[in-house]
């Protein structure tokens, strides 16, 4: 007698819903007892960081403002990678796009933003960070396409080239180098605030929304109906069930690959854009790992547009809300946001394995039970 996993004919929605709805709460009491161990009351913790601190907070419209210019970024990346990853195109070079679109957009800001119109500058930020986050990404799937190379390890290791060219900029004091502040003795990033911004809408007597905000979702709605009401899109769907189909049907897979991915890469280039014109300056941790844990918030939304939006939302009240707790717990490091996600994630893609497979014991003679 052995065992086999088969697939399962399917679960109604709203079992479905319960087993991931379940996951994530055991996620929490996996957390809860986590924080126990620690002296610390679960309850009062995750009151704590599910508010964001913004309760008889006389200043929570500025923890928001703050909320929300850490939401876009991790939205867009997130919607962004799930375009490769209907193709099963592996991109996992998230965070090394997104670096080279915010140093590419603080080039811009820096050297054309004193010489040209804000609105003119802020639109060759986001077109000259997609095109070059977009041909950064298209060079994986170049190798991929005309190799074979596997485009896993190719985009993880694009991250690094990256990372080290951002560190090289911040570092290096050198007459060429405008990305750092003449003045100062010590290598910083200068600043382009008072040079070009994007937009604030306001709100009522204090808060401000970014126009980012509104970029955004014009952008989330456009992918969903570009992959589900458009020929390029049945065809991503297409080649992500199986590439030796589409082939047989006449499609050019190479070629939507290559358009997909540069696609995928030339979004987050855009998310950059918008967090370091957001910020109005560079730093090494720009990309406050958005191109990671875009990669968990695409999984856990299941690769679906409008889920991306909200598990993204859920996410950064885990992250940021983590940071405000940590302030009144001590005991308790923020990164316990990191931890929480892994388990989440964790529980949900085997709750997500179950509502899609079985495993049956399989008897002599080949006879399957539960």
């Amino acid at each position: 007698m052995g065992l086999r996993v088969v697939k399962r004919d399917g679960l109604p929605l709203w079992k479905r819903a319960i087993l991931y709805l379940s996951a994530v709460v055991l996620a929490l009491l996996i957390g809860a007892a986590i924080l126990l161990f620690l002296g610390v009351n679960p309850l009062d913790y995750y009151y704590q960081m599910f508010t964001m601190g913004t309760v008889n907070n006389p200043i929570a419209y500025k923890t928001f403002m703050n909320y929300i210019k850490e939401l876009l970024p991790l939205a867009l990346t997130s919607v962004a990678l799930s375009l490769a990853f209907k193709m099963r195109f592996w991109n996992i070079g998230g965070e090394g796009q997104f670096i080279v679109g915010a140093i590419t957009a603080t080039y811009v800001a820096l050297a054309w933003g004193p010489k040209l119109p804000t609105a003119v500058t802020l639109i060759l930020m986001c077109v000259l960070a997609m095109v070059t986050a977009g041909l950064y990404g298209l060079l994986a799937g170049f190798l991929k396409v005309r190799f074979g190379t596997n485009e896993t390890l190719l985009t993880l290791m694009l991250n690094y080239v990256a990372l080290y060219a951002l560190y090289f900029v911040g570092e290096t004091k050198a007459d060429w180098n405008l990305f750092l502040q003449e003045q100062s003795a010590r290598p910083v990033f200068k600043s382009f605030k008072d040079i070009v911004a994007f937009p604030m809408i306001p709100i009522g007597d204090k808060f401000k929304l970014t126009s980012c905000v509104i970029f955004t979702l014009i952008i989330g709605v456009a992918i969903y109906i570009y992959l589900k009401y458009t020929k390029h899109g049945y065809e991503i769907s297409v080649i992500g069930d199986s590439a030796g189909s589409a082939r047989y049907a006449g499609m050019k897979v190479n070629r939507i690959v290559l358009r997909t991915v540069f696609l995928s890469a030339a979004l987050i280039g855009l998310a950059a854009a918008f967090k370091v014109g957001s910020a109005g300056v560079l730093s090494t941790a720009i990309t406050d790992d958005v191109g990671w844990t875009g990669i968990i918030v695409a999984w856990l939304a299941q690769l679906s547009t409008g889920m991306i939006f909200l598990v993204s939302a859920l996410i950064t009240v885990l992250q940021f809300g983590s940071t405000v707790a940590a302030a009144t717990f001590r005991q308790v490091d923020s990164s316990f946001a990191n931890m929480l996600q892994g388990i989440i994630l964790f529980l949900v893609l085997a709750a997500d394995f179950y509502t899609r497979f079985r495993i049956v014991r399989v008897k002599k003679g080949g006879k399957a039970h539960e």
